[in-house]
């Protein structure tokens, strides 16, 4: 299974083979049943997870119940909880597979050790982070200024193969809409593409 994440690193940086073995050799690797948990809100973020199969998504419970999602990340990213991995307090947020999942584990010492020795991987990591910020300002101005129908056209465009792995509760979840809003959206689009079809 570590191959995989291998061919990764190796496809992303040019560091050496003997290095790449290195970094995969420090991680614990991970199965995942559908609705496990790798990090639950209340516990502390000790790991950096990658994905080598699978889907996991973050999300936050608020106490009415309703449930906010982050973010999903499908096989070949990175995921954790960013403050409560570098600051080490508990977590805000659940981290949980949508579908059955295998992951790899790094414990936070080893990995901060690998960024020291290592400053390819400290600029790859660099260059992650740099990535999500970039996506993670797109998603605010998205589900500030966005109305439903575009919020749901931009999680389209953007991940064209989740609406096949995910249910429509998640997905209504992750825009900020209900589910009855999503349905309608998808409704309408559905009687769209129908009629041009039909033309």
């Amino acid at each position: 299974m570590h191959t995989k994440f291998e061919q990764y690193l190796a496809s992303q940086t040019s560091l050496p083979d003997e290095t790449i073995r290195h970094v995969s050799g420090l991680a614990t690797f991970r199965g995942l049943r559908r609705n496990e948990a790798v990090l639950s809100a209340g516990e502390i973020c000790r790991h950096k997870i990658f994905i080598v199969n699978g889907l996991l998504r973050t999300f936050h419970i608020k106490s009415d119940g309703n449930e906010h999602i982050l973010q999903f990340s499908p096989e070949q990213t990175w995921t954790l909880d960013v403050e409560s991995y570098d600051r080490q307090v508990p977590s805000l947020v659940n981290i949980t597979a949508v579908e059955q999942s295998e992951v790899m584990l790094w414990r936070k010492a080893d990995f901060d050790t690998l960024l020291r020795e290592i400053p390819e991987l400290k600029r790859f990591s660099e260059r992650l982070i740099s990535g999500n910020i970039y996506n993670s300002r797109n998603r605010i101005l998205t589900i500030l200024s966005g109305t439903p129908e575009e919020r749901y056209a931009d999680f389209v465009v953007q991940f064209p193969d989740y609406m096949s792995r995910l249910p429509l509760r998640m997905v209504a979840a992750y825009l900020g809409i209900s589910l009855k809003t999503l349905t309608r959206i998808r409704h309408a689009q559905l009687q769209r593409e129908a009629g041009i079809m039909v033309k």
